[in-house]
């Protein structure tokens, strides 16, 4: 696994052994950044279930100007210190060993919200509904704020739309997907109508 772009472009990253974490591979890594790169530039990126960091680190790469990881995994977060000093990125970058409900707790004390959080969590384990349950109501993300969910093809996400949310668009791969998501408002309702999934 290596970094695609950036200032970091071409390193390659550790990852840890076994199924504890589940590495996104680089070719949908690189689809999901030509979609985000608009984005990228000077944001605030959350990665939750942050595995090896790679996602997080692909975003400072490409000019993040800061990214926070999540990851309960000792194992996994002595990966990502790894991974951001090999990439010269651990001073953009904060580390915390917790659940991720667990870090959106002790990070409501920003009070600002992040431009972009991206989510991979374990597959078929309703997460990503408990992580957008406590979104729904938190200082950490607004109306500007793109959410990507990382998913088995069959995670159900029509109750978005109960909770406030609107899916902007879902990128099918063989056998996952990626879930664009922002808090409702009547732009992003607009933008929810005419978005159209895509399948590689």
């Amino acid at each position: 696994m290596r970094v695609i772009a950036g200032s970091a472009r071409r390193l390659q990253l550790k990852t840890i052994e076994g199924m504890d974490t589940r590495p996104t591979t680089d070719r949908i890594k690189e689809t999901l950044f030509n979609i985000l790169q608009p984005e990228i530039l000077d944001s605030r990126f959350l990665d939750l279930f942050a595995g090896s960091g790679a996602i997080g680190i692909e975003a400072l790469s490409r000019g993040a100007e800061e990214a926070v990881f999540a990851e309960q995994n000792k194992k996994a977060c002595d990966c990502i210190r790894y991974n951001l000093k090999t990439t010269r990125l651990e001073d953009k970058a904060q580390v915390m060993e917790c659940d991720a409900l667990s870090a959106l707790k002790r990070l409501e004390s920003r009070k600002v919200p992040f431009d972009l959080i991206f989510m991979d969590p374990p597959y078929r384990m309703n997460l990503e509904k408990q992580v957008l349950l406590y979104l729904k109501d938190s200082l950490l993300s607004d109306s500007h704020t793109l959410i990507v969910v990382e998913a088995s093809l069959d995670t159900d996400f029509s109750w978005l739309s109960q909770w406030g949310y609107c899916m902007l668009k879902s990128k099918e791969y063989k056998t996952n997907k990626h879930v664009f998501i922002k808090k409702r408002t009547v732009a992003n309702f607009q933008a929810e109508t005419a978005g159209q999934k895509e399948i590689l």
